[in-house]
């Protein structure tokens, strides 16, 4: 048996399969979609994270390929249809990476409210040293809304409860007691976008949930609101956002995800992408870093190899 790892993921993966099957990890990583053709026609066992997309054409290249650990979340970059048809089992780790996206939440919602990204630009390389230019503000009191009341978004919700806030959440598919267990009101979207201080993402990209905050949506909230996206790019209408930004009818915008952020070759090319919110001082991004602790990569990788012995009787 082959087992081929075509990302950085937890070395636990490689170090516990070399014990059943021949392993063997990408050199680059992640690999292309040329490289991956070019590797995985005896494979058995493929291990990756969310580049490149899998599709007809990788599919058909491997030829042996029996299962598609995924070291992530979603599931979008796989042709799961296709997969399924040539008899591939797929399986991700579903709320493993909950804690590490969750404290990232926290983490931008304190760094957007108090300014801390150009006051450390001011201090490190302007060599500027004013602290009247920052007047931020507190989390304690105010109203959070969390879209997409799952496993990130209920601990988002427990972390952000310790700051002395309250939580309101839109989740059509939870029952009713989970809110009540998890000390939060369960609103419509409308209703949570009119008392919320910060809204925090956390739904999957869907036709239903593409450009959901847009020119309307964004119009329906505080004008000191701040939306925070750490789940996909595309739910968020990235010109309608510069636009309230800039017009000063939003507070402000915290991502990790951008709607282009895997254009081009994605994470595998020397691309590069620019954007109009760039210029925003109250705009701030990171590139995808959500699930990248050392601590969700071991608890990830630790599920994974659980299941690929699982599928392949190890």
């Amino acid at each position: 048996m082959k087992c081929l790892i075509i990302d950085k993921v937890y070395a636990g993966i490689a170090e516990e399969l070399s014990k059943y099957m021949e392993v063997k990890t990408a050199d680059n990583l992640p690999s292309t979609k040329a490289q991956v053709i070019a590797d995985i026609a005896d494979v058995d066992v493929l291990i990756m994270r969310v580049d490149p997309k899998i599709d007809q054409e990788i599919i058909d290249a491997a030829k042996n390929l029996k299962m598609i650990g995924v070291c992530s979340v979603g599931l979008n970059h796989i042709d799961m249809e296709y997969a399924k048809s040539k008899g591939i089992q797929v399986f991700n780790a579903p709320g493993l990476n909950a804690n590490a996206v969750a404290e990232l939440t926290i983490s931008k919602m304190l760094d957007i409210s108090r300014g801390t990204f150009t006051a450390n630009y001011d201090v490190k390389v302007k060599h500027e040293w004013d602290k009247y230019k920052f007047n931020g503000r507190e989390l304690r009191g105010k109203t959070l809304g969390v879209m997409g009341f799952g496993r990130i978004g209920q601990r988002v919700g427990e972390l952000a409860r310790a700051f002395g806030m309250t939580i309101v959440a839109y989740d059509p598919y939870l029952p009713a007691h989970v809110f009540g267990e998890q000390c939060a009101t369960s609103v419509s979207i409308p209703e949570l976008l009119q008392v919320s201080d910060f809204i925090s993402i956390h739904l999957p990209l869907t036709p239903e949930t593409k450009d959901l905050f847009n020119k309307e949506s964004l119009a329906g909230m505080k004008n000191d609101a701040v939306v925070l996206n750490m789940s996909r790019g595309g739910i968020v209408n990235e010109k309608d956002m510069y636009e309230a930004l800039v017009a000063g009818t939003i507070g402000g915008y915290a991502t990790d995800v951008m709607e282009n952020e895997l254009a081009g070759d994605g994470l595998t090319g020397d691309d590069t992408f620019a954007s109009p919110l760039f210029d925003c001082d109250n705009f701030i991004v990171s590139p995808h870093i959500g699930a990248q602790t050392v601590d969700a990569a071991r608890d990830i990788g630790i599920h994974i190899i659980g299941k690929v012995k699982e599928v392949m009787g190890l």
